[in-house]
């Protein structure tokens, strides 16, 4: 366990060691048992998370404010058409004046080719820690609350096998956040991670790299498949969503219009009858019912799609615990 992880940032989980990441899970657990006991866990009394919202949220705000209420602290919702960010606030500035109001900073800023970037530079300016809610490359608590679900459902992920795959979403044209997280961390954790995606629908070059040297020095593998029924074969997790095709084209329209071709990539029993009898469903939702995955599917025995959601409050806690 790590005992000195004040002031950190947590922009992705590639950033911090595996040491640390343990320290999460475990810290995580603690609490996850405190809250069923109804034991109180005060540890920031009196501190407060400035949450600045570009995209919308369900779990990801009722989540991070619920944490900070239970840790004894306060959340505050800034959504950022309520601010003078369309007035010239940069984020040198968010950063600069946010870290002294507040005790932590989280930003959701999705935008693509934008995201990251703008979270970065918040934090370079920023003398309090600074949290990534999502980002147009990384959702890092997302991914750390679904290590979380494996690890309860599962026991040691080691040697298991997850498919991480794309599904049609008619929606709109989702972020590649959620699957480069998952490959990157999975990798860390020893899995046999498999990569399940029409050509179209790749994810960057650089995160595929580093997944497969995550592999490499941590004894797991990564597959790169094409054909959606092959990955749900014989595999202990199955992570089945939708993503936007952002390296093809920037045009969401020409997106969606391509990701019509897919409409039989959906998460249905046949698909689940495919993978081990034993395997979990995941995924970080909202999901498009019907159309990327049935309700049999999300709605059945195979299914940890609530613990999962849960476990976004506890994996949250633990790092803000830790690190404000």
């Amino acid at each position: 366990m790590q005992t000195f992880l004040r002031g950190r940032d947590l922009i992705t989980n590639q950033e911090w060691t595996k040491d640390e990441i343990d320290t999460i899970m475990d810290v995580a657990f603690k609490l996850k048992r405190e809250r069923a006991l109804g034991l109180p866990h005060a540890h920031l009394r009196d501190k407060v998370l400035a949450m600045l919202f570009f995209f919308s949220s369900t779990r990801t705000r009722a989540s991070f404010e619920a944490g900070m209420a239970q840790l004894g602290g306060h959340a505050q919702f800034i959504e950022s058409s309520t601010t003078q960010i369309a007035h010239g606030d940069t984020a040198k500035e968010i950063g600069e004046i946010l870290g002294r109001y507040n005790d932590g900073i989280a930003v959701r800023q999705v935008d693509w080719n934008y995201g990251n970037k703008y979270i970065r530079e918040v934090a370079k300016s920023s003398r309090v820690p600074v949290f990534n809610m999502q980002c147009d490359i990384y959702h890092p608590f997302q991914v750390l609350a679904d290590l979380m679900t494996i690890i309860e459902k599962k026991g040691d992920p080691r040697g298991l096998t997850i498919n991480v795959s794309y599904a049609y979403a008619s929606s709109y044209q989702k972020p590649i956040s959620v699957p480069q997280s998952l490959i990157l961390l999975m990798t860390r954790y020893g899995m046999n991670v498999r990569l399940t995606h029409p050509p179209e629908f790749k994810l960057m070059p650089e995160i595929v790299q580093q997944a497969q040297d995550n592999a490499r020095r941590h004894g797991g593998s990564l597959e790169l498949l094409d054909d959606f029924d092959a990955g749900f074969e014989g595999a202990d997790v199955v992570y089945p969503k939708s993503w936007g095709c952002m390296l093809t084209t920037s045009d969401q329209q020409e997106s969606s219009e391509i990701g019509k071709k897919y409409t039989d990539w959906i998460a249905n029993e046949r698909r689940m009858a495919l993978a081990k009898e034993d395997a979990i469903y995941l995924h970080c939702l909202p999901a498009d019912r019907n159309i990327e995955v049935t309700d049999a599917v999300i709605d059945g025995l195979q299914s940890v799609v609530y613990d999962e959601a849960e476990n976004r409050l506890h994996a949250q806690k633990a790092v803000m615990a830790l690190t404000m």
